[in-house]
């Protein structure tokens, strides 16, 4: 009976070993580096139109930076929100601004910006999506204007679309 229950056990022990390796994990390359450098440079060039100074993050799927680049003169302290902008757009998969109408007082999800390590909860920060509406990383871009900043964050997520 006890040798038994020792089997079982050890049978318990290694199908939850076995489940454990199965778990699927998020591909974080998706969004391949040319895609990432095409879209950075597109934020770029409507920011250089604009005349606006900005810094740019693009992160992949799993939330993870994939390109940066901080403009000449931009705020340094632009550089950490551009990622945050970037990342909470991934983590939700919504507009920052967006979410950012959540969270205000008595919002439903009111302080979640001290979540996941901070989070940025006003416009900047827009997921990127393929043809395919699939969402395959997020941009987030710091600096101008929040309405600046979203209209740049626009122009790069938008640019690999095909019409």
């Amino acid at each position: 009976m006890v040798r038994n229950k020792k089997l079982f056990q050890l049978g318990i022990l290694l199908c939850l070993l076995f489940a454990s390796t199965q778990v699927t994990s998020q591909t974080t390359n998706e969004l391949s580096h040319k895609q990432a450098l095409d879209i950075i440079l597109a934020a770029q060039k409507s920011a250089e139109t604009s005349n606006v100074l900005v810094n740019i993050a693009i992160v992949d799927a799993g939330a993870n930076l994939k390109a940066f680049i901080r403009m000449d003169d931009s705020y340094l302290g632009s550089i950490d929100v551009s990622i945050k902008k970037a990342k909470t757009a991934r983590y939700f998969n919504i507009d920052t601004g967006k979410l950012g109408e959540l969270t205000q007082p008595g919002g439903i999800i009111y302080n979640i910006e001290h979540s996941n390590g901070g989070l940025i909860t006003f416009p900047g920060g827009i997921p990127i999506k393929n043809n395919h509406g699939k969402i395959i990383g997020a941009i987030g871009v710091s600096g101008g204007t929040i309405e600046q900043d979203r209209e740049i964050a626009l122009a790069g997520a938008n640019s690999i679309l095909t019409k």
